[in-house]
């Protein structure tokens, strides 16, 4: 009888085992579907949409995004480079700032470049009402298309400033929240060696590079796009780094 229960003991010990074990592959197996070019995606209609900070790492695509509320006097001459080097770039520009600079706004159009807001007067999203918020994102979504009948997409808050409230009002409106994967600080440090080296550090597919149209960026700027091109990247616009 003693003998008869070990077996039946050893059994069902077995049965629990192998229970065990199928249920941790079946875990394994749903989160390997939900962890799609770098980010994690819980399939819950109820979770909340997260800020993106890296495209998808399963390419060899790279975003150079440039957020513009000044330096008018660079855009040209990006455009020229872009054009010559034959790559596509994103633009995030304010609001007010497209407001007063129709003809470049076009002109980023017809460089084939992505154009994407970046609110309406560079406001820190995570210091506003929802109210305000709405309406930093709506009114630049709203320039934009009637200077030239796009619908963004994406959204980049100013100064990289954003909490679930921002998260939530872009998604409302049909937005990515869109942050970066390495940032120049362009803005700061007027050193063409630094944004290049800051840029292209670690490299890797799915890099989003925060840039803006400064004069020493517009002498890094096609050491850049040699380095990642002679290195096989292909350099495009946020949405298709995206993809």
């Amino acid at each position: 009888m003693k003998i008869l229960f070990m077996k039946i003991k050893s059994k069902s010990g077995f049965k629990s085992v192998i229970t065990n074990l199928i249920i941790v592959m079946v875990l394994l197996t749903v989160f390997a579907f939900a962890y799609v070019g770098g980010t994690l995606n819980v399939f819950n209609s109820n979770s909340k949409a997260r800020a993106i900070y890296q495209g998808n790492t399963n390419n060899k695509n790279i975003s150079l995004m440039i957020n513009v509320y000044w330096g008018d006097e660079f855009i040209k001459p990006l455009l020229d480079i872009i054009s010559k080097k034959d790559i596509k770039c994103t633009f995030f520009v304010g609001g007010v700032w497209a407001l007063t600079n129709e003809e470049l706004v076009k002109e980023i159009i017809n460089s084939d470049c992505e154009i994407a807001n970046h609110g309406y007067l560079h406001k820190s999203q995570d210091k506003i009402s929802e109210q305000e918020s709405y309406d930093e994102i709506n009114k630049t979504h709203q320039i934009v298309k009637n200077l030239t009948g796009i619908e963004m997409k994406l959204f980049a808050p100013p100064s990289g400033a954003y909490d679930d409230k921002t998260i939530s009002v872009a998604k409302s409106l049909g937005y990515k929240t869109i942050m970066w994967t390495k940032d120049t600080i362009d803005w700061r440090d007027q050193d063409e060696n630094l944004i290049y080296s800051r840029a292209i550090k670690n490299a890797q597919s799915g890099d989003l590079i925060l840039m803006h149209p400064t004069g020493a960026t517009l002498k890094a700027f096609p050491k850049i796009i040699d380095y990642f091109k002679q290195n096989n990247f292909k350099i495009t616009t946020v949405t298709e780094t995206l993809e």
